[in-house]
């Protein structure tokens, strides 16, 4: 695999000798990859795009982005990547077709040149392009801010949650947008806190409190989980978790959407026949049990189980 983005044991603190935002964290991004950088709020994930787009410089570690190092060839990395920031950051008091003309300047180049890269995007905001920024929905604002990121042709795009705050049908339609950028040969490496837009990557590195708990295809993460995964369905579920956290085989006991998922050994082959009769003789004997597939969001929280007990 042709490496477009490398991180070495990369390490950021905002407050010296305070806790870091970013601690040891390392991977790669294949050239033409569609890579996730999946984490709740505060786990590290903006800081890792502001370093590797040179906004920030790591205390620690090494970086590099198209082989240009991201502290010695910085001005060389800004006119290589896109870069779209999670906050709409676009002039609000500017129309969308100004907006576009002034990126285009910024980077010595035109719309004109460049425009067969962004006319897919660009079609669907063409005929607000009088509007100013400030005025556009949620959605408009996610295809301007794309569109300005692409306007110089970059090799490598950086979207930082860019899904963050937009309805579903905006996302949905993103995400097909990066398709289509991806079929180009351009690297796209996104972050997001929701957990059901992993598979949409071809690779994901999951990230909590700075530190890379796996980095794998999600397929490859799924078929990964330590055990066999059961959801559980009864009333009173604040009491039913307190029950099960005395069922010994139990790996772990979390409440997810209107179920508990409880996880039991993956080598205890009468482990659900255990697990209705502990029901049986509780409070819940009417419980509703039935053996799922786990998701991304089931490995993140065994992964980041797994992670607290070994610190």
């Amino acid at each position: 695999m042709e490496i477009s983005v490398q991180c070495k044991n990369l390490t950021k603190a905002y407050v010296k000798g305070g806790p870091p935002a970013v601690d040891d964290v390392s991977f790669e991004v294949g050239k033409g990859e569609l890579f996730g950088l999946i984490g709740p709020d505060g786990a590290g994930k903006s800081s890792i795009f502001r370093m590797l787009t040179t906004l920030i410089l790591p205390d620690k570690g090494v970086a590099t982005v198209e082989g240009f190092d991201v502290v010695k060839d910085f001005r060389a990395i800004r006119n290589t990547v896109g870069y779209m920031p999670g906050k709409f950051s676009l002039y609000q008091d500017l129309t969308i077709e100004e907006n576009l003309h002034f990126f285009a300047t910024v980077f010595n180049t035109t719309i004109e040149e460049n425009y067969p890269l962004i006319k897919d995007i660009y079609v669907q905001i063409e005929p607000f392009k009088k509007r100013r920024a400030g005025k556009l929905s949620g959605g408009m604002k996610q295809k301007l801010a794309l569109c300005c990121a692409l306007i110089h042709k970059p090799s490598v795009l950086f979207l930082d949650e860019p899904t963050t705050g937009v309805d579903p049908v905006s996302r949905k339609e993103f995400w097909e947008m990066l398709r289509k950028l991806k079929a180009q040969g351009i690297t796209i490496i996104v972050s997001t806190p929701y957990m059901d837009e992993a598979s949409l990557c071809d690779r994901i590195a999951l990230i909590q409190g700075g530190r890379i708990l796996s980095v794998n295809t999600p397929q490859n993460i799924i078929a990964a989980y330590p055990g066999h995964l059961y959801a559980i369905r009864s009333e009173n579920q604040y009491r039913l978790k307190q029950t099960l956290e005395n069922f010994a085989p139990a790996k772990g006991t979390y409440p997810f959407g209107e179920s508990l998922h409880v996880t039991l050994e993956a080598n205890l082959p009468e482990g659900e026949r255990l697990l209705r009769e502990f029901l049986d003789t509780s409070p819940f004997p009417a419980a509703e049990v039935s053996r799922i597939q786990p998701g991304i969001e089931d490995c993140f929280i065994t992964l980041l189980t797994e992670s607290s007990t070994t610190v």
